[in-house]
């Protein structure tokens, strides 16, 4: 594995010269990393498409039958129409996740994380592989839950660029996210904590399921700490059109929240952090 890292060291110090014999960037590895990143979730879509549709359908008749017609409405919204985007983000917050991550760990723990250090793919190109996979799966569960949801309560997209530019953002955040996390994780059981245990807790308490402006001090300032809260909250304001904080500042807060993931996720992709041997 020393060896791949090498290669690929010495294939970014010649792209750094602009010199690399297929150009500066690598479009046929590039390509071929991000449609075995796609074709590997798509091949089981019974558990990557279809479980994610049933657990949000399921989400959204347990909710209905638990509360009734007794449920006043929330932010104006009647709450089935407010809790819809709410179940979409998750959805699309745990499939980036878990795309990301249980790619490298796999092949981490399987040993085969070498077929991808070792052709001449630079960190950058890698991260685009990777953060591909993500974005294609985020999109078409979205897409899916979106659908089902226009269906079953006629929910429709006030602001259709806003709705599409939180679900990218949703889908590169928790990629690079997962990223970071099948890096740092040595086996199954230490990416299960991650996700159980961070992500999850952090996907449910960001106003999925009801407004911040109903929390107490100071877990109402603490929610607008949390990036995540603001991916729901602007994806709420594409769909219904309300949201609980400013649409711009939520945006801003997001992108740069992407930013530093990504960064970190490249530096680490191109130091070898916790993938040499």
């Amino acid at each position: 594995m020393q060896e791949s890292f090498n290669n690929r060291e010495y294939s970014e110090e010649y792209s750094d010269r602009g010199i690399r014999r297929f150009g500066r960037v690598n479009w046929i590895g590039l390509y071929t990393l991000c449609r075995r990143e796609t074709m590997r979730f798509m091949s089981v879509w019974q558990q990557t498409i279809f479980a994610p549709l049933m657990t949000a359908a399921l989400f959204v008749i347990v909710f209905a039958l638990a509360l009734g017609k007794g449920r006043g409405d929330v932010m104006g919204l009647p709450y089935l129409v407010f809790l819809g985007p709410g179940i979409l983000m998750m959805s699309v917050i745990q499939n980036a996740f878990a795309n990301s991550s249980s790619s490298i760990i796999s092949a981490k723990m399987q040993g085969n994380i070498v077929d991808t250090l070792m052709p001449p793919l630079s960190a950058g190109e890698i991260l685009t592989g990777y953060l591909v996979g993500s974005l294609v799966r985020s999109i078409i569960v979205s897409l899916a839950i979106g659908t089902g949801m226009a269906l079953v309560i006629g929910q429709g997209v006030a602001h259709p660029l806003w709705a599409l530019t939180f679900v990218v953002l949703a889908a590169l955040l928790m990629g690079g996210l997962g990223l970071l996390g099948g890096i740092v994780a040595q086996k199954f059981d230490q990416m299960a904590v991650i996700s159980n245990f961070i992500v999850t807790p952090l996907s449910f308490l960001s106003g999925t399921f009801y407004s911040v402006q109903a929390l107490p001090q100071p877990f109402r300032a603490l929610a607008h700490w949390n990036p995540i809260f603001y991916l729901i909250d602007g994806a709420r304001y594409g769909f219904v059109g309300v949201s609980d904080a400013p649409v711009w500042r939520g945006f801003a807060i997001c992108l740069i929240s992407v930013a530093v993931v990504l960064f970190v996720a490249w530096r680490w992709l191109k130091t070898g952090y916790r993938m040499k041997p």
